[in-house]
């Protein structure tokens, strides 16, 4: 059998080796148009900021590599111009060359990979212009940086690649401006999530301008003007597109083969196209939701070498079948973590579920072993009292719970299973009641317990809707006098079991405290005194003036 392979980075090596793991008598090539394979994208960021010196080590191996190891042949600087479907034959062209050939192949593996969204404006192709996808932008990028030694970035874009370069950039002492066309940062976060972002991009000195697009980019004698749709005129000394990527599917769709609904190559579990000998994994390829079951189009190098090996497997007989993705994701940023799995807020609401949702505000670990701060948002669905999402902000253990979320998520937890959950602890690692835990235990009672959780952005709505509420502060004085919600009477803790009886039972009462748990406890306390509708706001007063803004 002859396997051919399109694509040699995350999923098309996968792909091979699982091909060759599977049958030592195949014959395996893969074509590649770049000069690299199987190199580390993610790493890109970090070897222009110099946290990685050595270039070899987001390139780890080569052609040799492959072929001694697996005796896989790779071609690189060969690009697969046409596959004729009908004869099972690949148009190749040696881009050193000029030479082109016909390949044949038993069975095809597309992993043809994404490419970075090009805007259609003026100046998008300047010299100073950049687009971060491989080996060899970034090599420019970092030359240009030696050579010229800029003083200003422009960063179009708030991703992952927008926000990695802005922190490696600063690191290198220049001067960093985002642009984003959406109202937040971090585009596939919550609202509520993201305003902690962009505070601390902020608090790091990156200058932020949201809702605003570029629309033009001119050059001039040392710098690029970025022109934005509001007439506001940014000067960089280089610009880094950020804005995203698209799968690259052109060679797939004149072949005839199904493209799906996200704009990715359509595939069944086992990876297979609508062609029984062609396969596609990777970048280039449409995934689905575990949640949903709905198709998914999300390009990451854990998903491409997941859907790679399972091509590998399958077209060599094996049983392995792809079974969905959650979405998970995670950034660094500076020193902050920004983590993410399964459906947001947003998303759930437009999947009809019924959503609860909390903001659960707690140390990594204790105090005394240096603990610091993480908000975590989970999302569940009140009909079923199961997890849908999660979303993390934090400094230390973030990817920990994330990836715990992950697994609950994974095998259909409900929130109070969280609870249950054996989980490492020891004051080094995490504090005896885990964040995960204590999220578990506050969406249940939310859920399961009839203690309403509602978010800032609510407190207004309700207010208006109910006309006649009492909003009680339940911190300590000095607290409440420092800062606290307009019309809010300062009721604290301990004083609350005294001031029921002055309280009004049938009127909405909405609670809160620095970070949520003192307003649960003080919610408790008037709901087993009779009080018929009291709320607790979600994170507490730490929580609503991050929102204020909105």
């Amino acid at each position: 059998m002859k396997i051919v392979v399109i694509g040699a980075v995350a999923a098309g090596t996968s792909a091979a080796a699982k091909a060759r793991r599977n049958d030592e008598s195949a014959e395996i090539k893969i074509f590649d148009i770049d000069y690299n394979i199987s190199y580390s994208g993610c790493g890109l960021p970090y070897y222009i900021g110099e946290q990685i010196e050595d270039r070899g080590e987001i390139v780890p191996r080569d052609a040799g590599f492959f072929k001694k190891k697996y005796n896989i042949d790779i071609f690189i600087r060969h690009e697969v111009l046409k596959i004729n479907i009908k004869d099972k034959v690949l148009i190749v062209r040696n881009l050193d060359t000029s030479k082109v050939f016909n390949e044949s192949y038993d069975k095809l593996i597309i992993a043809t990979g994404a490419k970075p969204v090009v805007p259609n404006i003026k100046g998008a192709d300047l010299e100073n212009i950049f687009y971060l996808r491989n080996v060899q932008q970034a090599d420019k990028i970092k030359q240009y940086i030696l050579v010229n030694n800029p003083k200003k970035a422009v960063i179009v874009g708030t991703g992952f690649i927008g926000l990695e370069m802005a922190e490696n950039l600063k690191d290198l002492g220049i001067e960093v401006t985002l642009i984003e066309k959406l109202s937040q940062v971090t585009p596939g976060l919550d609202t509520d999530m993201a305003a902690y972002v962009e505070k601390y991009l902020k608090d790091k000195g990156i200058n932020i301008i949201l809702k605003d697009s570029v629309i033009e980019l001119n050059k001039g004698d040392r710098t690029t003007e970025v022109v934005l749709q509001s007439g506001k005129k940014i000067n960089g000394d280089f610009v880094i597109m950020a804005i995203g990527v698209k799968p690259n599917v052109e060679l797939a769709k004149e072949a005839g083969i199904e493209i799906g609904v996200t704009g990715a190559i359509k595939v069944n579990k086992n990876m297979q196209t609508n062609y029984e000998d062609i396969y596609s994994c990777g970048d280039c390829t449409e995934g689905f939701s575990l949640i949903t079951g709905k198709p998914l189009f999300r390009p990451l190098g854990s998903t491409a070498n997941k859907m790679g090996r399972i091509a590998g497997d399958s077209l060599t007989g094996g049983k392995l079948q792809f079974r969905g993705v959650l979405g998970t994701a995670i950034l660094k940023v500076f020193d902050m973590a920004v983590a993410q799995t399964g459906l947001s807020e947003k998303e759930a609401i437009s999947e009809s579920f019924d959503v609860v949702v909390c903001h659960n505000i707690k140390l990594d670990k204790p105090t005394y072993y240096n603990g610091k701060e993480m908000i975590i948002k989970g999302i569940a669905d009140k009909k079923t009292g199961k997890l849908l999402g999660a979303q993390i902000v934090g400094y230390g253990g973030v990817d920990k719970r994330i990836d715990v979320f992950v697994t609950a998520i994974t095998y259909g937890a409900n929130v109070e299973d969280l609870f249950h959950l054996d989980l490492a602890y020891a004051p080094p690692f995490s504090t005896a009641k885990d964040p995960v835990m204590y999220t578990g235990m506050i969406l249940d009672n939310a859920i399961n317990r009839d203690k309403k959780l509602i978010t800032p952005r609510e407190v207004p709505k309700i207010i208006e809707k109910e006309k006649d509420v009492t909003v009680i502060d339940a911190r300590v004085e000095k607290q409440y006098e420092e800062a606290h919600i307009e019309d809010a009477i300062n009721i604290p803790h301990e004083c609350i079991r005294e001031s029921c009886n002055k309280l009004d039972k049938e009127k909405t009462i909405i609670t809160y405290c620095n970070k949520g748990v003192t307003g649960n406890a003080v919610q408790n306390i008037l709901i087993n005194n009779g009080f018929k509708k009291v709320y607790n706001i979600s994170g507490g007063y730490n929580n609503y003036k991050i929102q204020k803004k909105e």
